[in-house]
């Protein structure tokens, strides 16, 4: 049987920013609080779909109240 992974990251250029499914109780802050929408909920979990977008304001990981996202700018 395996486990289902408990971290995503998405990845683009020097910007990564990780999920942690575990912790993500899908709020929707971080969807609302990115200024440039790189945000969406699927299948009840955050994903950053448009990494390249990101212009680095952590807005994401300052909005989340269940500390679920990373970023390797923040």
């Amino acid at each position: 049987m395996f486990k289902k992974a408990s971290k995503k990251d998405f990845e683009e250029g020097d910007i990564k920013i990780t999920t942690g499914y575990d912790k993500c109780t899908v709020t929707g802050d971080c969807v609302t609080a990115c200024p440039v929408d790189i945000f969406e909920v699927v299948d009840g979990k955050a994903i950053a779909k448009e990494v390249g977008e990101c212009i680095e304001c952590c807005a994401c990981v300052s909005v989340c109240p269940n500390d679920a996202i990373e970023h390797s700018s923040c």
